[in-house]
């Protein structure tokens, strides 16, 4: 790096001192660019605690006043789902960048609040789709840039996980579905390995059994869509979140493939070639109560902690965003026009299993 192109310091608020917030922060503490961490939280003992960990502030349970710390120049919004836009929506009122975990609310409507607000103020702000930073698939984003498959006709994606995880999820807020929880991340990775296209029809079938039985009436066992591309490609999306409790799948349990005119890619993320038994059990990334004996290794989503360090798509992407604000360098994290159109077609598909039809695109909201 030339002495022009030294970094800029990172003063960086987290809002949201959970799993993923504390992580981000730890991880973040170990960036050369940042020069502190302030917290909030709506506990406010959460953010006493984080701020204590990473040797930072606490404002407690106050948002606001983390995102006008003179002191803070970048925010983490790492709140729950539904608590996502009041936070950007400041930040981006006063000029500071952000890193937003996904979705980017929850609502294709508050979606365009944040655009909006960009289009006024400007702004940077990014969206947390951590599957792009699996290096697996950054590696398959190479190969398609390259034009080794020629031109991509079609794909696939499905995910699998634990009804343990989903009624968990389901519990902390009823909206999270595995479709626009989980689903969510595929949706984007094909959106960014088909860039250039638009969605035009989204056709889906869902079923219930287990979740509805567990009194979550809307949500469907396993999930099913057809994506159609304004140039005729076509995807096949899948989830199950309603597998045995004990499944050994510590978070995605997935396979991707994708096919196009010159070649074909298949991308096996299962990690059933990682398999441990351990009578002394291991436990859930996601639930701490949670313990397995049977596991596959490395399926946890945002990644693993090994020797002190964490490795995994998480850790990638929180130092790639630092490292974008810091030096300029170039990311490849989801834009805000990414996630909405990610938001709207998990939209279209959830709609899709309602009504028993096709969905075009774009959706009316009035």
């Amino acid at each position: 790096m030339t002495p022009s192109a030294r970094a800029r310091e990172i003063g960086l608020g987290i809002v949201g001192a959970g799993r993923i917030g504390t992580l981000r922060a730890r991880l973040a503490a170990g960036h050369p660019a940042v020069a502190g961490i302030t917290v909030s939280d709506l506990d406010p003992k959460n953010a006493d605690r984080l701020a204590a960990t990473v040797g930072g502030r606490s404002h407690g349970a106050d948002n606001l006043a983390v995102i006008d710390d003179p002191a803070v120049t970048a925010v983490i919004v790492a709140t729950s789902e539904g608590e996502h836009l009041a936070p950007m929506l400041a930040a981006i009122g006063r000029g500071k960048p952000v890193l937003v975990e996904k979705p980017i609310a929850l609502t294709v409507r508050e979606a365009d609040r944040v655009l909006d607000a960009l289009a006024r103020a400007g702004g940077d702000v990014r969206v947390g789709y951590s599957r792009r930073y699996k290096e697996r698939y950054q590696i398959a984003k190479e190969q398609v840039m390259r034009g080794r498959l020629g031109t991509l006709t079609g794909g696939a994606a499905r995910v699998f996980n634990s009804r343990a995880q989903a009624l968990a999820m389901l519990a902390r807020n009823p909206h999270a579905t595995p479709v626009v929880d989980a689903l969510t991340y595929y949706v984007d990775l094909m959106g960014w390995l088909f860039d250039g296209r638009k969605l035009v029809e989204i056709y889906a079938r869902g079923q219930t059994g287990v979740l509805k039985a567990a009194g979550h009436d809307h949500v469907a066992d396993v999930s099913y869509a057809v994506l159609t591309y304004d140039d005729g490609a076509v995807v096949n999306l899948g989830v199950s979140y309603a597998l045995p409790e004990k499944y050994p799948a510590l978070g995605h349990a997935a396979r991707v493939e994708l096919v196009g005119t010159e070649g074909v890619m298949i991308l096996d993320d299962d990690h059933t070639d990682q398999l441990m038994y351990t009578e002394k059990g291991i436990p859930h990334v996601y639930l701490p109560d949670h313990v397995v004996n049977m596991v596959f290794l490395q399926s946890g989503t945002p990644g693993d902690w090994a020797l002190g360090e964490f490795w995994g798509p998480i850790a990638n992407e929180t130092r790639a965003w630092l490292d974008h604000l810091a030096t300029g360098r170039p990311c490849t994290l989801a834009t805000p026009q990414d996630a909405r159109a990610t938001l709207e077609a998990t939209l279209a598909i959830e709609h899709s299993m309602r009504v028993g039809g096709p969905v075009r695109l774009p959706l009316r909201h009035g």
